[in-house]
């Protein structure tokens, strides 16, 4: 029986501290006013010296051409009459003086310009924290939801091959409860108005009397509103944890019976959940992610997220199993696992390929404002990660798993694993930041310390499970066929 041990119980707790002094700097280090983020623009215009100035200074100069074109254009004709029936020197006055008004209301616009860009920029950096702290617990919440998933899929298929992987696979799950806590906490905090990540909660969008006001959003506020949000919220993450609890209950009690009363009642609460999720997995996509840019939807976009976490999830578990092989557990686990976990990891890594062209080739072709916005401002803002993804998240592994050999070489796993992951972290990065920091984004403190944190609790959280039952689900009754699998 696997023993949680002192080593790795310190390091996961030493990650969740470092994590948490992280993401608390990131909270610390945000502006505290809309001054500062002017004196911080000013530094920065200053700071890329010459050029950046030069842009600038052609901005305003024609904009200023612009409004004393219309000027001249406006008073032209009454400025000519004058020039007539008067002396000329009183209409060049009279022009002169319409000229130091139209230069007044210049000045006026720009520095109200300066004051709205400031503040739009105050909030996408109070943002960032949040933001970054959401990316991570939504990535480690998908990895494990989808390792539940997985779990039930086999159940349900009643596959002989991974039933000596049941129990790396629950222990996996056991990340669930204290992530959803802490994800429904961050939810929670939004509709409260304590971030602003979900623009559409906020005050006055759907009050057509309002400055804020938004008729896209107030459109969708049948969906898009805050009680029926959180109940929803409440129910997708009771319903799976619900699942978990029972299903790990069931086969731990599948160990002592021979008459598979748990195996036969696992079986149809799987059944049922899979039903469940169906659904729960793209209402959860649309509440928790794609609302974060509610002007823009897409049809394929559950279908996404399911494939984003579906293979990390499959790597998550060959990765875990790997560890757990080399240091003298799973006796049973032979390369033909391996091999097969790496299969599906290169299947589904196509198939994330497979989605992520279908979805951005349709909106590319359509060429429609209301949707190409979201692919837009993610080349031009976000050009280096969203171009990195494909060689992360579809080449590097094809090319790594392709060979049939390389997915028995345990190294060859977790090498293309971990390429894997930061790939679809980086997906779920660039799904998040710039619906709630635009342009204003970095990789830095914030976003490692989140990453810390959650792979820290993730640690701490499935190891310990692991260690609360044998490796080996012993009544199972496909037992015997995966214990002498070979492929």
């Amino acid at each position: 029986m696997y023993q949680f041990s002192g080593k790795l119980k310190i390091l996961a707790l030493a990650l969740m501290v470092l994590g948490a002094v992280g993401v608390l700097y990131g909270f610390l280090s945000t502006p505290s006013s809309i001054e500062e983020v002017k004196e911080q623009l000013h530094h920065a215009e200053n700071a890329h010296g010459g050029h950046g100035k030069a842009v600038v200074a052609h901005h305003e100069e024609a904009t200023e051409e612009a409004h004393v074109a219309h000027a001249k254009a406006a008073h032209g004709a009454h400025g000519h009459a004058d020039a007539t029936n008067h002396d000329s020197h009183d209409a060049l006055a009279h022009v002169d003086a319409e000229l130091a008004s139209v230069g007044a209301v210049v000045s006026h616009e720009k520095e109200n310009h300066g004051d709205s860009h400031a503040e739009h920029v105050y909030h996408q950096l109070k943002n960032r924290p949040w933001a970054a702290f959401y990316v991570a617990c939504f990535f480690f919440f998908g990895i494990t939801l989808l390792v539940l998933v997985f779990n039930a899929i086999q159940r349900v298929a009643q596959a002989g091959w991974p039933i000596v992987l049941f129990r790396v696979m629950e222990g996996i799950t056991g990340n669930l409860l204290p992530v959803t806590i802490i994800l429904l906490v961050i939810l929670f905090l939004g509709s409260a108005h304590v971030h602003h990540l979900f623009v559409w909660m906020a005050p006055g969008t759907v009050d057509p009397t309002s400055a804020n006001y938004d008729a896209i959003i107030d459109g969708k506020s049948w969906w898009l509103n805050v009680p029926g949000w959180t109940i929803r919220s409440i129910i997708y993450i009771f319903g799976w944890n619900l699942y978990r609890h029972l299903s790990r209950k069931a086969s731990l009690a599948e160990d002592n019976e021979t008459n598979m009363v748990s195996y036969k009642k696992n079986f149809k609460m799987s059944v049922a959940f899979l039903g469940f999720f169906l659904f729960t997995e793209s209402m959860m996509s649309w509440d928790w992610i794609m609302s974060l840019d509610p002007h823009w939807f897409s049809t394929l976009f559950g279908w996404y997220i399911l494939a984003t976490f579906m293979v990390s999830a499959v790597t998550v578990i060959a990765m875990v199993t790997v560890y757990l092989r080399s240091i003298g557990h799973l006796e049973y686990v032979n390369d033909s696992h391996i091999h097969d976990l790496a299969k599906f990891m290169f299947g589904f890594s196509i198939f994330w390929t497979y989605l992520w062209f279908s979805q951005f080739m349709l909106i590319w072709y359509a060429d429609m404002p209301e949707e190409t916005t979201y692919f837009v401002q993610r080349f031009e803002e976000y050009k280096l990660p969203f171009l990195m993804m494909i060689p992360m998240n579809f080449i590097f592994p094809i090319l790594l798993l392709m060979n049939s050999d390389y997915k028995r070489i345990p190294n060859f796993v977790i090498g293309a694993g971990v390429v894997v992951l930061l790939g679809h972290y980086t997906d779920v990065f660039i799904m998040v930041m710039p619906a709630t920091v635009g342009g204003e984004w970095f990789f830095g403190i914030p976003e490692i310390g989140s990453i810390l944190f959650f792979l820290g609790l993730f640690i701490y959280a499935v190891f310990s499970t692991i260690a609360k039952a044998p490796l080996l689900a012993k009544g199972n009754p496909f037992l015997k066929e995966s214990e002498t699998f070979h492929y």
